[in-house]
């Protein structure tokens, strides 16, 4: 298992990075996963069967990886250009595709999900409700605990505030690097200060961001909810995660050219610090890590970078991860991310109000709504794929300056 130089053929280039689309595939599983476990009872299982719902809500990790996955490929470009010492990749181009990745998808689902919320759904509307939706539309809502949630009956919608913040953070962050007379391996450890500084900046916000508690706690809404959760989950916070997806790359670029039954070791060890990570977490998904950040910061992050730096240069793993099953789910999963939880939310309120958290008794009940609404959100994510968010894409390419050394690009994972 010596290191070798891969062929030319075999080097990973910025438009295809093996074991991606595996932690986004996986990652989305994961999320739909924890929701769909929350709404059964686990006492309806039998003794020694309770611990398997309770196990599948740890999917909320998923989000996490989602994050690793975000800062790994979007800033991977950077770190080339900074190594053949050119200048920054265009910004411009950067924006372009990040806006035509994740806003039009986005705002379809804010918007169906905001008008529906008060028309059939019967949500109160009130100035909140309108103030929480245009911050989701203006990508601001990820700023405040009063906006964390952009929308009711659609909570993951809050990642997406989060990490509209990060990708705005990564450039700039990023901009320091290039101004900075360090390359190679000092310009990731001078990386690894500003994660330190991020981490710092999420240490301040414990101290001086903390909500009074009127009308905080679950018991209150999502608002209250998200009062709860402030500043626990904030912008710093989950940049830090991002941020260890970013150093990611910049040792992913190091190594990229190698190829060896070593990373096949290394990446497996990366998916045992993760597993581990969850394991003794268990059975709490939030699972408040290094300066309260959620998802056993930094260990779960960590396995996930782990896996991202080895997989490309691995010899046998990197194959496992490209089926075609696994870039599918990859490819539909922001659909499937932005919808399911809206569809168990019109089920609980239209159909079966026991379709709530640890409401579902009958646990053949629950697995078969359950199932229908999963494969709804495949269906849903496949059509919005085919006739939103790919047509944009391509549709935004054309308005990108051609040609840009080391522009960022987007690997099948990432749409």
């Amino acid at each position: 298992m010596n290191d070798i130089l891969a062929s030319k053929e075999d080097v990973m280039t910025d438009t295809r990075l093996a074991g991606a689309d595996f932690v986004r595939a996986l990652a989305c599983l994961m999320v739909v996963g924890h929701h769909v476990a929350q709404r059964v009872d686990p006492n309806a299982f039998a003794d020694d069967q309770i611990w398997m719902p309770m196990a599948v809500t740890m999917g909320a990790f998923g989000v996490a990886a989602f994050f690793v996955l975000s800062g790994y490929l979007l800033a991977r470009p950077f770190w080339l250009a900074l190594d053949a010492n050119q200048p920054m990749p265009s910004l411009r181009t950067y924006t372009i595709r990040r806006a035509a990745r994740i806003v039009p998808g986005l705002w379809l689902a804010l918007t169906v999900t905001f008008v529906l919320s008060f028309t059939i759904l019967k949500f109160p509307l009130d100035g909140i409700l309108v103030l929480r939706y245009l911050s989701g539309m203006f990508l601001v809502s990820g700023f405040s605990w009063l906006t964390w949630f952009p929308v009711e009956f659609n909570g993951p919608l809050w990642s997406i505030g989060a990490e509209l913040i990060s990708y705005a953070a990564l450039p700039i962050c990023l901009m320091l690097l290039f101004r900075l007379p360090f390359r190679a391996w000092s310009a990731r450890f001078v990386w690894l200060v500003i994660i330190a500084a991020v981490v710092g900046l999420q240490f301040l916000a414990l101290r001086f961001l903390q909500p009074d508690e009127y009308m905080r706690g679950w018991q209150h809404g999502t608002v209250g909810g998200a009062k709860f959760w402030w500043p626990n989950y904030s912008p710093f916070s989950f940049y830090a995660i991002f941020a260890v997806g970013a150093l990611a790359a910049g040792v992913q670029v190091k190594v990229a050219k190698l190829r060896s039954g070593w990373f096949d070791l290394l990446a497996l060890a990366g998916l045992a610090l993760a597993i581990g990570t969850l394991a003794f977490s268990f059975p709490v998904a939030d699972a408040y890590g290094l300066a309260n950040i959620p998802y056993g910061y930094p260990w779960f992050p960590l396995g996930i970078a782990v896996i991202l730096i080895a997989v490309p240069s691995s010899a046998a793993l990197y194959r496992v991860t490209e089926i075609a099953p696994i870039a599918y789910v990859a490819r539909v999963s922001f659909g499937v991310y932005v919808w399911h939880y809206f569809l168990m939310e019109v089920v609980r309120v239209l159909w079966q109000p026991r379709y709530v958290y640890w409401g579902m008794i009958n646990v053949g009940a629950w697995a078969w709504i359950s199932f229908a609404v999963v494969v709804l959100s495949f269906f849903i994510a496949t059509l919005s794929y085919a006739l939103l968010e790919e047509p944009i894409i391509r549709w935004a390419r054309g308005l990108e300056r051609r040609p840009v050394p080391n522009a960022p690009t987007l690997s099948p994972a990432a749409g």
